[in-house]
Parts: structure tokens; C-alpha cells; sequence
């Protein structure tokens, strides 16, 4: 019983158990994290000076389709040898796992009654086993490193000089995160919008007083335009650096490999989980073309109006950041042309942010709403459909009805928790003060992130 009257201890003991069995079911599995491969022949490619999108990497033929700034933070694993390198890999990651749970946590305002370690800990011990993690894992993917980067940036307190860094620099590995820019630029505007309006920002121009025009803008001036800023710098400056040290390989992304979609794969791919997937298996074509654009354009907006809605809500919605921030996650794992299962590990903040709901809220609602969710991404039931391991097959493009619903399950469970989203910011609105115990937990939350940096 001793563990139990220590949790930080039970929870280390527990994750330590949990994450020792993964390891060995993986190699069980004999994995090959195949893309920590691609990543480590990007770093060659770029130490013997070769052309970065003309290389094919392992037995699978894979091509880089990465910023070339993520090639050179891709360097240093290519000091390693294979067997070292997927260890390390695989350690990082279980790592960071961890710390995108303890950062879940701590946006989320939980817990409040035990140590954060301990229920990052025990949280991670289950985590490691839903499908995007375990997939994540198995490919030695760099999904876990992006998510903490930005849960970082939205979890430090509001105002911060440099919050928004983090951001940036995952967007230069991998442009997805860049929708998180949008995110704040938007609320921002809405802010300052808010602070000046048009006529308290038409009039120092009109009057044309240097020192009215400054005042104005400094006054519609707020910490959302402040992190949009640091992170478009954060983003400019990977580009930049790449731009310097590898010019051929840069010219050639930003030009042509960044229009590429058809690099990665087959769109129609069981494992692709956007709305462009969908509708490929939906339409049975490797081509949705223009449907699945102006879907994904409409999903953008509905998702980042959402998204902006929730940021802006403020005292009157609790854990208000963790809303918006999941929400883009998903609208932006929505639109993209490939969302390939391993990156759903948003569903990790997802869950934990439910269930800080269903703590906080004491509804027997929101605790099956938790754990549906989970068991969405838990199931695996994506793979219980023909699905083509030779991609000449194409078994996707022949499912019938029950089989695409199963083949969508992530775009399901995201669109679902967007409309969640939606309805709890559209209620906040609706509110004239602050929500009751949020002055508390937002001092809470603020006191915690200012002893942690």
C-alpha cells in the first residue's frame, strides 16, 4: 500500500511499467521507425552537400517533404548508427510524451488536488497506447516535438516577450503549425478591433499627428498581435538560416516541393484522416479535386472562427486558451490535404482537456464524451477496413459505406468536437462577467506557470 500513499511515486512506477511493456511490444513488432530513417538520410544529404528533394531514403523509397530547416536540425542523427538511433528515437519520444501530457495538463488547469508530475505521469502510462502515439512511435515520427513546441507557447502566461517562439520554430519544421499564427494574428485584430474600433483608429490618421498615429497603434497594441509577431519572426528566421546555409534546397521547396501534395502519398490512404481522405474514399478517387477544396476552406473558417471565438472569451471560459488551441490543432489536421493518423496526436490535450471539463462540471455528460473520445483513438478502429499495404492495390477506393464511416472516424471525432467547441464559446458570449472560480483558476494557473519558468 505504500506506493499508493505516495502517487508520485505509484505514477512513475505505473508509467515506467506501461512504457517498459510498449517497448517490448514494439520490438516484438520489429518496427523500423522507418521515417526517423528518411529524417537521418536528410541530415547526410545535407553533410555531403546533395539535393535534398531528389533523395529516396530506405525500402519504401521515401522522399524528404520537409522544410529544409528541419534537414538541419536532422543533422546530428546522422552521427548515429541505425540500431542507436532508433533507441534514441523511441526514448525521446516516450519523453516527450510526457511533457506534451504535463503541458496538456497544465493549460487545462489540472490537477488542482495532486502533484501535475504525478497525473502527467499516470496519464502518459495510458496515452502511450492510442493509436496516434503508438503509430507516432512506431515510425519515429516528430508529431510528440511539434505539439510541445506550441502547448509550450500556449501555456505560458499572456503577455509574455517571447511567447510565440515556440510556434515558430514548429512551423519551420513541419508548416502545419503556422495555422497557430493565423490563430493569434486574427485574435488580435478582433482585439485591438475591440479596444479601438474604427472610428478610435480612423481618427489620429485623418488628423495626421506622428505622435496620435503612434499612440493609436500602441493602444490597439495586445499580447495576440505580440506572439503572432515573435512567432512570424521565430518562422522567418528557420527559413532564413536555411536560406543561408542550404539556397539550392530552399529555392526549390518554397517554389515547387511546397505544391507537391503528391509526394507523400496517396490520397485515398486508409491512414490519411483529413476531409481531403474522406472524400477520396468517399468519391472513390485518388483526385477529389475541387470538392474537398471548398470543403476544407469552409471547415478553415468555421474551425478558426471557432478557434478566435473561444481565445477571445477570456474569465468568462475557463481553460479558454486549451479551447482554442485544440481547436485550430484540429481544424488545421482537418484541411490538410494529408493527415496521416500519426498526426492525430491532438487527441492527447483533447481528452485531457475534456476531462478537466467533466471534473470541473460534474456532468455525467461530459465524462462519456471523454471517453468516447478516447476510445475513438484507442480502438484503432481506422484499420478494421480493407486497407492496401501495396499501394498499387488502392483497396480504398472500393469501400463501401460502413467501411468509410470506420476509414473516418478521426475527421468524425474532430468536426464533433469543434461543434463542442463552438456551442461552449457561443455560451460564454453569452455571459456579462466572468464565469464562477475563474478569477481562481486563472491565478492558479498564472502562479504555476510563472514558478515553472
Amino acid at each position: 500500500m505504500y506506493p499508493l500513499r505516495r502517487p508520485l511515486l505509484a505514477s512513475g512506477l505505473l508509467c515506467l511499467g506501461s512504457f517498459a511493456l510498449f517497448w517490448t511490444a514494439q520490438r516484438a513488432a520489429d518496427v523500423s521507425l522507418i521515417d526517423v530513417m528518411v529524417y537521418r538520410a536528410q541530415g547526410e544529404a545535407v553533410l555531403r552537400g546533395e539535393d535534398l528533394y531528389a533523395l529516396r531514403a530506405t525500402h519504401a523509397d521515401l522522399p524528404a517533404t520537409y522544410p529544409p530547416f528541419a534537414a538541419l536540425l536532422f543533422v546530428p542523427l546522422a552521427l548515429l548508427e541505425a540500431d542507436t538511433l532508433r533507441a534514441v528515437a523511441t526514448a525521446a519520444n516516450l519523453l516527450l510524451l510526457v511533457l506534451v501530457v504535463h503541458l496538456s495538463l497544465r493549460l487545462a488547469g489540472r490537477p488542482q488536488s495532486e502533484p501535475t508530475a504525478a497525473a502527467a505521469l499516470a496519464v502518459s502510462a495510458l496515452a502511450v497506447w492510442c493509436e496516434p502515439v503508438w503509430t507516432t512511435l512506431r515510425y519515429g515520427q516528430v508529431n510528440l516535438l511539434l505539439a510541445a513546441l506550441v502547448l509550450w507557447d500556449l501555456s505560458r502566461r499572456s503577455g509574455h516577450r517571447w511567447a510565440g517562439i515556440g510556434i515558430g520554430v514548429a512551423a519551420g519544421v513541419k508548416l502545419t503549425p503556422a495555422l497557430f499564427v493565423v490563430l493569434l494574428a486574427l485574435a488580435g485584430v478582433v482585439e485591438a478591433w475591440r479596444r479601438q474600433g474604427w472610428t478610435g483608429l480612423r481618427g489620429p490618421v485623418r488628423a495626421g499627428g506622428p505622435a496620435a498615429v503612434r499612440t493609436a497603434l500602441a493602444g490597439a497594441w495586445n499580447a495576440h498581435l505580440r506572439q503572432a509577431a515573435v512567432a512570424t519572426g521565430a518562422f522567418l528566421g528557420t527559413a532564413g538560416l536555411a536560406a543561408t546555409v542550404l539556397p539550392g534546397d530552399s529555392l526549390r521547396f518554397w517554389t515547387e516541393i511546397l505544391f507537391r501534395a503528391d509526394r507523400v502519398g496517396n490520397a485515398e490512404d486508409t491512414a490519411n484522416q483529413s476531409l481531403h481522405g474522406v472524400l477520396a474514399r468517399a468519391l472513390h478517387t485518388g483526385d477529389p479535386g475541387a470538392a474537398a477544396t471548398a470543403l476544407s476552406m469552409a471547415v478553415a473558417v468555421a474551425g478558426l472562427g471557432v478557434a478566435v471565438a473561444a481565445l477571445l472569451a477570456g474569465s468568462r471560459l475557463p481553460r479558454s486558451t486549451a479551447w482554442a488551441g485544440t481547436a485550430c490543432a484540429l481544424t488545421a489536421l482537418l484541411i490538410s490535404p494529408v493527415s496521416w493518423s500519426h498526426h492525430w496526436v491532438w487527441c492527447v490535450p483533447a481528452v485531457v482537456l475534456l476531462g478537466a471539463e467533466a471534473l470541473h462540471r460534474r456532468d455525467d455528460r461530459w465524462w462519456w464524451g471523454t471517453a468516447a473520445c478516447a476510445a475513438v483513438f484507442c480502438t484503432y478502429a481506422l484499420w478494421w477496413v480493407p486497407h492496401s499495404p501495396d499501394r498499387a492495390e488502392r483497396l480504398e477506393l472500393r469501400q463501401g459505406a460502413g467501411e468509410m464511416l470506420l476509414s473516418a472516424v478521426y475527421p468524425l471525432a474532430g468536426a464533433a468536437f469543434l461543434a463542442l467547441a463552438a456551442a461552449v464559446a457561443v455560451r460564454a458570449a453569452g455571459r456579462t462577467g466572468p464565469y464562477a472560480g475563474a478569477r481562481v483558476v486563472r491565478a492558479r494557473s498564472e502562479l504555476q506557470a510563472v514558478a515553472k519558468e
